[in-house]
């Protein structure tokens, strides 16, 4: 198998911290991804670096107190349990660099026409409250700036992981320039849904072919139609079949053709694409760091 060198990655060694390993949400996957990438040998001098992230970055999309309290450790402990992860300051280091990550690679894919970050896809974080395990929201935030930056024209969001986007949309939902589109597992987290520019709720233990037919269907006709500047596409693992938070059929093989299928089909209509890597939820840590690293594998391939 034969790997671009020159794929720009965007990896932050802030993004894995000591923590609970017991944890459903696996913290060390981010490290391990980037571990996965090196013996791989995806990675060489292509590696790019954010900037460490504060609060006042993602006052553009968040309410500027929850951004505060949040930071400063000051939210109520029912916020914190619909976030549902312990607070501490590595965690919002992280937290607050991570969308300047997904932002750092949405620029380079379009320079350099495709770029995956090794982190990003917090898609269930609001104006004002977190939940699902995401606090901020990487992906309205990226496409936010770069619109108002007069980076791109529009953009859509493609949301492939297996729960609905339902922050993104929210957040996005005024903003004409936007697009955001979510095929997920109707079933399943969050149960309370927010109205994205299109949503596909599938059924649980849909196929591959069901899925990679309607996956390819419903890219190239938003393509078509609205011609983005840039496609930011989150590869979530978690319609692995085996997934603990899953509910879809999906094989390891359906994974590795459908980020194939994605990525080709952006490089045929000449549309720029930037990766994250979404959820995904595993107590074998090291084979969910393998399950994240097959979009990178992809996108080296073009």
């Amino acid at each position: 198998m034969t790997f671009n060198p020159n794929l720009p990655l965007v990896y932050h060694e802030n993004y894995s911290f000591s923590f609970d390993p017991q944890h459903r949400f696996v913290m060390s996957k981010f490290a391990r991804l980037y571990e996965q990438c090196l013996t791989k040998g995806l990675i060489r001098d292509n590696v790019y670096t954010p900037k460490l992230g504060t609060p006042d970055h993602l006052e553009l999309i968040h309410c500027d107190n929850y951004l505060w309290d949040l930071w400063h450790n000051r939210l109520c402990p029912k916020a914190m349990r619909r976030i549902g992860l312990p607070w501490s300051e590595q965690l919002m280091v992280r937290t607050f660099t991570a969308p300047l990550g997904t932002l750092k690679a949405a620029k380079l894919a379009l320079k350099h026409g495709i770029a995956c970050h090794l982190a990003g896809g917090t898609h269930h974080a609001h104006y004002d409250f977190g939940s699902g395990y995401c606090m901020v929201n990487d992906l309205a935030f990226s496409a936010t700036t770069l619109i108002n930056e007069g980076l791109a024209r529009n953009i859509l969001i493609f949301d492939l992981d297996v729960h609905q986007g339902d922050g993104t949309a929210a957040l996005l939902k005024h903003n004409p320039y936007v697009f955001t589109c979510s095929i997920h597992c109707e079933k399943n987290f969050p149960f309370r849904k927010h109205d994205s520019d299109l949503d596909i709720g599938l059924d649980n233990h849909t196929s591959d072919s069901v899925y990679l037919a309607k996956v390819e269907e419903v890219l190239t006709g938003l393509l078509q139609d609205l011609t983005p500047s840039l496609v930011l596409y989150d590869a979530g693992v978690d319609v692995w079949e085996h997934d603990s938070l899953g509910k879809l059929n999906i094989s390891w093989q359906g994974l590795a053709k459908r980020d194939a299928l994605v990525l080709k089909t952006c490089q045929q209509y000449g549309i720029p694409v930037a990766t994250v890597i979404g959820g995904g939820y595993d107590k074998d840590h090291q084979r969910l760091a393998q399950r994240h690293s097959i979009v990178i594998e992809q996108a080296a391939q073009l």
